[in-house]
């Protein structure tokens, strides 16, 4: 009886082992970590290049970005560990031996000297906000042991460097970058990673914007601590105790405000590269609000620009100020009555049926179509005239005679399928009938763009692409054809012959400018005035009104709108250029050599050197103490340029890029020559700490 009662107390044993296992594990699973907290991050639009657009706080106004570790500085991520849990990448969620200590050493002190709380602790405390008390410790080792159960160290530290307080609206080590700093947290300089670990251990007291002694004096004991971990020097703290702490919190980027709503809209809310150009949207916003402010208090310009090949929206001014009346509002997405710029595509879909051609002749002359009776803008009548010249000059009465032969409710059929639904006002699944062909259905600028982005796409609509990862998809996607090829090939090359607008010289008669096909359209009662154009590989839709749509009178879309069009199509041609339009842009024709006299006006010339300018002195010495970096020369000419240096070929950087490195000072001879063996010198002198 011995004998079996000693054999069932181990059993005993490994069965109560194995139920506390069981309900430690049934707790687990019942009591997961509150991972969800972590959701609602802010969010940061780019532009196509990575450039920071605008970010966007969490619904409850806070700042709080998602991270990715192989985006922070690596410095700074180790001098965090050795600071806050040196041995965080060997324990599984607590460090017995570190909490041990800091136990003792409290105990010694009377008082608490140092939690022992891991990175992991940490960051299952800000997960779950606790009173500092004994009990509070215990959950955080349980909720510890938890996360590491669940998560891979990396995903730890990314979770702590996203949750990590800072002070005031700020978590999270990329919100206090950007804040403090005006940058992204992957390059980081000693005083700012030394600034970054001292605020979290008390945010408020130490925020540098409200008590910079404080601020100052936690990084610079911070520093030296690091001093001692041997990961800092002895001249990165002086440098350190040298710097000045931020004295006020910066802005988070907020440009391109309607562009950046539209691209988040698009998909998902997360960090987004956008298909937009930062370069080209800063500019087109100058000239908007430029343009706006010459039009009066109460007007408004928005545009859009569309790279054709993938449909990408390049730049998006949804109004020209926020502070004008209507400001806030994104008025490319208003449905406005179009005017006259739905006419390319009634002819674009006669020319499909053979009902016409560009050198059809068509009745300019008073009509009437069931009670509605169309007249010109100009009130006049031109008899027998060209479809391409009643396209050119816009005439009303031809276009709805061409509307009402291939059917109103066909062509409106047409462009919702393309993506262009046409609104009528009050009455709605109500055809507009034929008042569509001079205006009488509402659509966005946006819609107006997907139209064109098709005629310049051979007759072929897609819808517009937001995000850069879904430009490569959308150049692959067949889309729907809304006119043939060849109609959308006549179209174009109409509209390319329309009268320019005052003072501009025609496309074809210059080699450098935008080859741009080109329509207008002024709404009923002057409330829009909208100018839209193929210009290359890009699309533009230009609209000047009221965001009330109150009337202009007298105001046209040739009169505001077009020159406001062709302003922005330079600059765009201009930053544009990487996405390869050159054959698109330039005149279709080659142009005749010039001969005689027009000779005085070539272009032909030798290539001029931008840097380095003739007598310059460079230095060519150290800099605080660093190597010099090498000169890259840079001109411009016909063509690649080859350069030399004292007669020797110039190196090439990894990127292609002409360097030179002056191996001792003096004066050189600096010459560029280009394809055609023409050439350019210039003479400068290199300085270095060598007198000779």
């Amino acid at each position: 009886m011995g004998q079996s009662l000693g054999q069932s107390v181990p059993k005993r044993l490994l069965a109560g082992l194995a139920a506390l296992i069981a309900a430690v594990l049934l707790i687990d699973v019942i009591f997961p970590p509150p991972l969800e907290r972590a959701g609602g991050v802010s969010v940061l639009v780019t532009d196509r290049a990575g450039k920071p657009l605008r970010a966007f706080p969490t619904p409850d106004g806070r700042w709080r970005f998602g991270v990715d570790l192989e985006e922070i500085d690596p410095e700074f991520v180790d001098a965090l560990v050795r600071v806050e849990d040196k041995r965080f990448w060997d324990h599984h969620g607590t460090d017995w031996l570190g909490l041990t200590r800091a136990a003792f050493d409290s105990l010694l002190a009377g008082e608490i000297v140092s939690g022992g709380s891991t990175l992991t602790m940490q960051t299952a405390r800000m997960l779950e906000p606790r009173p500092r008390n004994p009990g509070s410790k215990l959950i955080e080792i349980w909720r510890a042991n938890q996360l590491e159960r669940r998560l891979s160290k990396r995903e730890i530290i990314e979770l702590y460097l996203s949750l990590t307080p800072y002070g005031g609206n700020l978590e999270g080590v990329r919100a206090a970058s950007w804040s403090y700093f005006g940058h992204e947290a992957d390059r980081l300089s000693t005083d700012e990673i030394a600034l970054l670990i001292a605020l979290p251990q008390s945010p408020e007291v130490r925020r540098p914007d409200r008590r910079p002694e404080f601020a100052a004096r936690s990084r610079d004991w911070v520093a030296e601590k690091l001093a001692r971990y041997g990961v800092f020097s002895e001249n990165d703290v002086l440098e350190v105790a040298a710097t000045s702490v931020p004295a006020r919190r910066l802005d988070f980027p907020d440009r391109a405000w309607h562009g950046a709503d539209a691209v988040l809209a698009s998909g998902p809310r997360e960090d987004v590269r956008s298909t937009l150009d930062a370069a080209l949207q800063a500019e087109l916003e100058r000239i908007a609000l430029t343009r706006a402010e010459l039009e009066g208090t109460d007007v408004q310009v928005s545009v859009i620009v569309v790279h054709v090949p993938t449909r990408a929206v390049r730049a998006l001014v949804g109004s020209a100020s926020r502070q004008r009346a209507g400001g806030w509002l994104d008025l490319t997405d208003r449905p406005r009555s179009p005017g006259s710029t739905l006419k390319p595509f009634i002819y674009g879909l006669a020319f499909d049926d053979g009902t016409a051609s560009p050198d059809t002749r068509i009745q300019d002359l008073p009509s009437q179509f069931a009670g509605y009776q169309p007249e010109n803008f100009d009130r006049m009548f031109h008899g027998d005239v060209r479809v391409s010249d009643a396209l050119q000059h816009s005439l009303n009465v031809p276009a709805v005679l061409m509307l009402d032969r291939i059917g109103a409710e066909r062509f409106s059929a047409q462009l919702a399928i393309a993506g262009a639904r046409p609104r009528v006002s009050g009455a709605t699944g109500q055809s507009a009938g034929l008042a569509i062909a001079l205006g009488g259905a509402g659509l966005t600028g946006r819609e107006l763009a997907v139209l064109y982005s098709a005629l310049g796409d051979g007759g072929v609509a897609k819808p517009l692409v937001w995000r850069a990862e879904e430009e490569a998809a959308s150049a692959a996607d067949p889309g729907h054809r809304l006119m043939g090829e060849a109609s959308a090939g006549e179209i174009l090359r109409i509209l390319q012959g329309s009268p320019s607008p005052a003072g501009r010289m025609p496309g074809q008669l210059t080699r450098d400018a935008p080859q741009i096909a080109f329509k207008t359209g002024t709404s009923y009662g002057y409330r829009d005035a909208w100018a839209a154009a193929v210009s290359g590989q890009h699309v533009i839709v230009v609209w000047v009104g009221r965001a009330d749509g109150a009337p202009r009178t007298g105001v046209t879309g040739r009169d505001i709108a077009l020159p406001i069009l062709f302003e922005m199509a330079d600059r765009a041609a201009h930053h544009l250029r990487d996405d390869g339009d050159s054959e698109l842009r330039l005149s279709a024709a080659p142009l005749t050599p010039a001969k005689g006299a027009l000779r005085a006006f070539s272009t032909d010339r030798p290539p001029e050197i931008l840097f380095p300018p003739q007598g310059a002195e460079l230095w060519a010495g150290t800099v605080d103490g660093r190597a010099p970096r090498p000169f890259v020369l840079a001109g411009r000419g016909a063509g690649a340029l080859n350069w030399f240096i004292d007669g020797d070929p110039a190196s090439l950087d990894d990127a292609g890029a002409p360097v030179w490195r002056p191996d001792r000072p003096g004066f050189y001879l600096v010459m560029a020559v280009d394809d055609a063996g023409r050439s350019s010198r210039v003479r400068v002198r290199v300085l270095t700490e060598d007198p000779a």
